[in-house]
């Protein structure tokens, strides 16, 4: 059984900024991903990450935080919800964007 898809997201800002949200129910948990999800949560400009989340096999569920020069830093991100998830991503773009329209 493949991986099930449950939401994808696209946003383009009028600055040309994109939002990305993926998130899959994947066959069975496993002990990378215990809420048997896989998900993909991108915000980015000009082709650089400026904040992602994601739990690539291996790796488990990490945020990355780009500084739009193509530097980037990683560091784990403690699971609790989906609602959570987003809600934490929405925020950091919030953090990121500042008081600039949509």
């Amino acid at each position: 059984m493949k991986a099930e898809l449950l939401f994808k997201d696209k946003y383009i800002y009028r600055d040309g900024a994109i939002r990305e949200m993926v998130i899959w129910r994947l066959p069975a948990a496993d002990a990378g991903r215990p809420h048997g999800l896989k998900y993909r949560l991108y915000y980015g400009q000009s082709g650089q990450c400026l904040v992602r989340y994601d739990n690539e096999q291996g790796k488990g569920d990490h945020r990355h935080y780009g500084d739009g020069e193509g530097n980037e830093r990683e560091e784990d991100y403690a699971w609790i919800s989906v609602q959570q998830l987003m809600a934490d991503f929405k925020g950091d773009i919030e953090q990121l964007r500042g008081d600039q329209d949509d």
